[in-house]
């Protein structure tokens, strides 16, 4: 075999190593545009990811020759300054997981033996003519091209999260009250980031129940005490308040039996868990804030001026079930005396979450309206759903019951489209058709292609103050 056919297989194999690692690890696990300590993590991806995208399509069926050479040896030289800084910056920032190590490890091998038959064909090439020699591998050069074309979106993705804008500077959310011990579940996802720094900040100790316990320590410098499993509290625990947010995300793999049973076993299974530690507990908890989502309530039919509130009924669709049943084992917690906040939220706006996801077309210049557009938003600002569990927080025993944790103004989607385009000063020309979605994501789909206005009607009765009330002021703030 030619040094130059098994050097282009070995970059196809790089290829698709790196795009598992990126979906896998950066996208799904870890979530790396989510992650304000991640900035300088995803800028150097942005810098490694232009360089790779320029050596995939140039190498794809090109043969660099003469002082093109020197450009070519250069390229890898910057590439591996900056793998070695990566190295160095994801150790000082986040607790990688043994997959994404193993990977990484693979990754550098495969990358070391390429730049070995590039160095043992370097003065061949040197003593060509300056020049490119034009040497397609059929399909293996397309799939090269390909991966070329991915590497480079890929970097403009890491360098949108990269250049995101901390959040306006503003007073911190604080939970009031003496000193208290609290148990959070979910802590090391998008809400729960948000919400241990502030409880600490707030003065209380925090437990985190976290299935990987050693990296939800880590994730934040010890400061809190983790646990894997309920079990590991003993029932002469002292707990005042329970958050509990874990639940595995609901937008990304299709609805099958498979993924519904995971669905429910990350929220109604593990809500379990917590209130059988409940029934055992010798003190109980004050409260207990339950996440749950405005899902409760399925969705509306297009067009229709109903605003929902938490007296409305809920439909018998999964995404509906789903919420009933989470609420329903929270809600056993009320049997051992202990007051159950049901936090039901609607879409957060943040640095993380949905919202990037949302957004991205738009900074492309690729935005528009999804489906009809005439699907009703309900959502809330990051900083306004934290003060909210703030508020049910200082009422106590006075919280029990549904909340809505939703903003006062429910936007259409095209409405939003517009507010959105408006903020990123880009066009809304693009309208993204309801089919596509259908066909990809099914009965899931009704997540993004249907809607519901949801009131936080108990809020503004109890006298919760939205700082960020319309979708505008929340954008502004944002992007």
């Amino acid at each position: 075999m030619n040094t130059h056919l098994l050097a282009m297989q070995l970059m196809a194999a790089q290829g698709c190593l790196g795009a598992f690692d990126t979906v896998y690890h950066h996208e799904l696990t870890e979530a790396l545009p989510q992650r304000a300590t991640a900035r300088r993590e995803l800028a150097i991806h942005a810098v490694r990811a232009t360089i790779y995208g320029a050596l995939f399509i140039g190498l794809s069926a090109w043969v660099w020759q003469g002082a093109w050479t020197w450009v070519l040896l250069a390229l890898f030289g910057i590439e591996i300054v900056l793998t070695l800084w990566d190295f160095v910056v994801e150790d000082q920032t986040r607790l990688l997981p043994a997959s994404e190590r193993v990977t990484h490890t693979v990754l550098a091998i495969n990358g070391g033996a390429f730049i070995c038959l590039l160095l043992l064909g370097a003065p061949a090439a040197l003593a060509e003519p300056p020049g490119f020699q034009y040497a397609p591998q059929g399909w293996l050069s397309v799939f090269l091209a390909l991966c070329g074309v991915g590497v480079f979106a890929s970097g403009m993705r890491d360098a949108f999260a990269a250049r995101a804008l901390p959040p306006a500077a503003m007073e911190p959310v604080h939970f009031d009250g003496g000193p208290q011990t609290v148990l959070v579940t979910g802590a090391t996802g998008f809400i729960g980031r948000s919400l241990v720094p502030a409880l600490l900040a707030s003065g209380h100790r925090v437990i985190v129940l976290s299935r990987e316990p050693r990296k939800a320590a880590w994730e934040y410098g010890g400061a809190v005490r983790a646990v894997a499993s309920m079990c590991d509290l003993a029932p002469a625990e002292s707990v005042d308040v329970i958050i509990n947010l874990a639940g595995a995300r609901i937008l990304g793999w299709r609805w099958s039996e498979r993924r519904k049973a995971v669905l429910r076993g990350s929220r109604a299974g593990l809500t379990k868990d917590v209130v059988d530690w409940i029934a055992k507990a010798g003190r109980k908890p004050r409260l207990m804030i339950n996440a749950s989502a405005i899902g409760y309530y399925g969705i509306q039919p297009q067009g229709s001026e109903q605003v929902l509130n938490e007296a409305s009924p809920p439909q018998a669709i999964f995404m509906s079930q789903l919420c009933q049943e989470w609420e329903a084992a929270a809600s056993r917690a009320r049997e051992y005396g202990v007051p159950v906040a049901l936090a039901r939220f609607g879409v957060v706006f943040g640095h993380g979450g949905a919202l990037p996801g949302m957004l991205l077309p738009f900074r492309l210049g690729f935005g528009g309206r999804m489906g009809t557009g005439r699907q009703r938003n309900s959502w809330i600002h990051l900083y306004d759903l934290l003060a909210a569990m703030a508020h049910v927080w200082r009422l106590g025993a006075q919280a029990d019951g549904a909340w809505n944790f939703t903003a006062p103004q429910h936007p259409t989607q095209l409405e939003f489209a517009k507010s959105a385009a408006a903020a990123l000063r880009r066009p809304s020309l693009m309208p993204a058709p309801a089919w596509p979605v259908q066909l990809l994501l099914g009965e899931q789909s009704a997540l993004l292609l249907e809607g519901a206005a949801i009131a936080p009607a108990r809020l503004l009765a109890s006298g919760f103050t939205f700082r960020f009330p319309t979708v505008e002021k929340a954008l502004s703030d944002l992007v």
